[in-house]
């Protein structure tokens, strides 16, 4: 490989049993990610646990707990080169409990391949998992028309299903025109990397032509570094090694850094991805790399990383606007779940309900409501029960995003567009 292709992040989103294991895994062993020994372990390990049809889910599903469940639990990354990009696929789970990890794969996504199950049409997770990705930005989205197989190929079940989804994709605010429906199915392999012969009437792409009409976002190299630590190893002979993904701007070896809101101090030794040492990594990279002066136990996952003449910033309070996704009954002020954050999970308060909105045009419906409830739209003041690292939407998009969980479930997800600083406190 001579030239180094361009690196995106690839999220499959979906509902649980809409095939997205099976379909990445597909994707992977017919582009030549996983090479036909690993394959043939994966396939004689699904027949001892009497699950024939999951060999390709497997290549996804490392954990073991996972194979003998049949389910996604954990993010996995796994990569893969078409003609034109280098991908890291972000498997995320679709059982309704692990949202959470979703919205952290979400969040880190530059794509998104939105798997639909053309057997089963949509189902709620598929409408949960489109409206957090518009929230949380994914700009652009691939739908996987999956199980064609499963109704023997027929083209009006395919446009029955299309249409649903495309109102629910333009409900939500995605434009509809440029988006691929790829009629495939991952178990047989139709359409995925491999044109089919049992669709004539479909003349659209294959998943892998259409992940090349994907364009790069732009890479925020020129803003301050903020990288927020997904994980912290301590490793024999090497030392700390925090890990995560560069949301922007650019770190080195030997930049001096500093974690917030700890304020801790250090210095980077070397910078690694896919066990490569790197001159330098950027946005987009999920990066480990091996900290000078640091302790395992100074630093945390839900930390930001940034050089030490422009710290991330640190927020007292915060503005933000919210879409509640679901919640049983309503959200007033005083409401104290769990906020999601880029990789920080933080108790905050809802302190004032500012207005609704009209979510589908952003207008004002109210001002200074008593009380929001699912499907509503607001402006809301927050305010976190201890320092948490966020910045605005105007400054670092990638930063400003977020999730509220309670009760086990995504109450609702939302930007930060403004906010008070945790050292300007003290002279408001």
């Amino acid at each position: 490989m001579a030239e180094k292709k361009p690196h995106m992040n690839l999220v499959t989103i979906g509902h649980v049993d809409a095939g997205k294991s099976t379909l990445v895994g597909r994707l992977l062993f017919d582009s030549g990610s996983v090479r036909e020994e690993q394959m043939r372990k994966l396939k004689e390990l699904a027949k001892e646990l009497g699950k024939d049809t999951f060999e390709f889910a497997f290549v996804m599903d490392r954990l073991k707990e996972e194979r003998e469940r049949g389910v996604t639990i954990d993010i996995m990354h796994e990569k893969f080169h078409t003609s034109k990009y280098f991908f890291t696929v972000i498997d995320c789970p679709g059982h309704r409990d692990f949202v959470k990890n979703m919205i952290t794969g979400t969040s880190q996504a530059d794509g998104a391949i939105l798997v639909v199950s053309v057997k089963d049409g949509i189902q709620e997770q598929t409408k949960e998992h489109t409206y957090l990705a518009k929230v949380l930005g994914v700009q652009q989205i691939i739908v996987a028309m999956n199980k064609m197989d499963a109704v023997n190929y027929d083209e009006k079940k395919y446009n029955e299903v299309k249409e649903t989804v495309v109102k629910l994709l333009k409900g939500v605010g995605f434009k509809t025109e440029n988006i691929p429906f790829v009629a495939l199915s991952g178990f047989i392999g139709d359409n995925v990397v491999k044109k089919s012969d049992k669709m004539a009437w479909y003349k659209g792409p294959t998943l892998v032509e259409a992940l090349d009409q994907f364009v790069v976002p732009e890479q925020p190299i020129d803003k301050p570094l903020r990288l927020p630590v997904q994980d912290v190893y301590s490793i024999t002979g090497v030392g700390t090694v925090p890990v995560g993904r560069i949301e922007t701007g650019i770190m080195k070896p030997n930049d001096k850094i500093i974690f917030m809101p700890s304020k801790v101090q250090g210095e980077v030794k070397s910078v690694e991805m896919h066990h490569e040492l790197l001159p330098q990594a950027g946005p987009g990279d999920n990066v480990g790399f091996n900290v000078r002066g640091v302790g395992k136990t100074d630093i945390k996952r839900g930390d930001v990383i940034s050089h030490v003449n422009t710290p991330a910033t640190v927020a007292k309070e915060f503005t933000a606007q919210i879409i509640v996704l679901n919640h049983p009954s309503v959200i007033s002020k005083g409401y104290t779940p769990v906020f999601h954050i880029h990789t920080a999970q933080v108790a905050c308060t809802i302190t004032e309900i500012v207005k609704k909105l009209d979510p589908k045009t952003g207008a004002v419906a109210q001002e200074n409501p008593d009380f929001i409830k699912t499907g509503d739209a607001a402006i809301v003041k927050i305010k976190p029960s201890k320092p948490i690292c966020i910045e605005t939407q105007k400054e670092f998009p990638q930063m400003a995003r977020f999730a509220i969980r309670d009760m086990g479930m995504t109450v609702a997800a939302g930007i930060c567009i403004d906010l008070v600083k945790a050292d300007d406190a003290k002279k408001a």
